[in-house]
């Protein structure tokens, strides 16, 4: 099955959402064919945060840092349910632009789900800067991308086209507010880290659905017609 993924590798939900997606298509015995697509929460942020990255949510969302903090260790309690060791308090935000390219570069090789995973891993669980060239050149190198190729895109703006059109087919078309936004068989849509029984339900209901049946997507949720 076809599931398109609009993310950020700065976004620890989308990291949740990845892995419940991944369980509940292993519980219902589907393949799948996942297409990732660039999503940046912060287009303008720099290279590299000089300050925490609760410091920086913080005075994103007018909150305290012990708010934030509280947060972040709802968010690592969740992530540890699903595998992932989510060390918040080492987390180097940045701009996510090349990140994006280099997944680009990695999904025009088959190498577009190992890119992701290896962006996630090293962000949230390695707290490396993830906007820096040499933690691109390093998640590169570790899924086997050629250097050469890798150094052709960073040094040049290849793939920049490709995020820009992810993101104006999210809001423009989509009006995607969030991520992680996922659509299945291209027809059935579904926002937001969901417990995985949600994801086996969508799963369940997209290969129930004929493909003529015209789903329609409200808000948040596209409801699938029952047979």
């Amino acid at each position: 099955m076809r599931v398109d993924i609009w993310s950020d590798v700065v976004c620890p939900f989308c990291y949740i959402g990845k892995k419940r997606l991944e369980a509940a298509a292993a519980q219902v015995g589907v393949e799948l064919e996942v297409h990732w697509h660039s999503f940046q929460l912060d287009p303008d942020a720099p290279e590299r945060q000089e300050i925490s990255n609760s410091e920086r949510l913080a005075q994103k969302y007018g909150r305290t840092l012990a708010e934030v903090e509280d947060m972040q260790r709802n968010i690592a309690s969740m992530a540890a349910e699903e595998g992932i060791q989510f060390n918040w308090e080492q987390a180097n935000s940045g701009n996510t632009l090349n990140a994006h390219r280099l997944i680009h570069l990695a999904q025009s090789k088959g190498l577009g789900n190992e890119a992701k995973e290896a962006f996630f891993y090293s962000y949230m669980t390695q707290g490396l800067a993830i906007g820096e060239r040499e933690t691109l050149e390093d998640v590169a190198a570790r899924i086997g991308l050629n250097p050469v190729e890798v150094d052709d895109v960073l040094d040049s703006d290849a793939y920049a086209d490709f995020v820009k059109f992810d993101q104006d087919v999210a809001r423009d078309q989509l009006k995607v507010t969030g991520v992680p936004f996922f659509v299945f068989d291209q027809r059935v849509a579904l926002a937001g880290a969901q417990p995985r029984e949600v994801f086996e339900q969508v799963l369940k209901k997209a290969l129930e659905t004929p493909t003529d049946n015209g789903a329609q997507c409200q808000d948040d949720q596209c409801d699938v017609p029952e047979q």
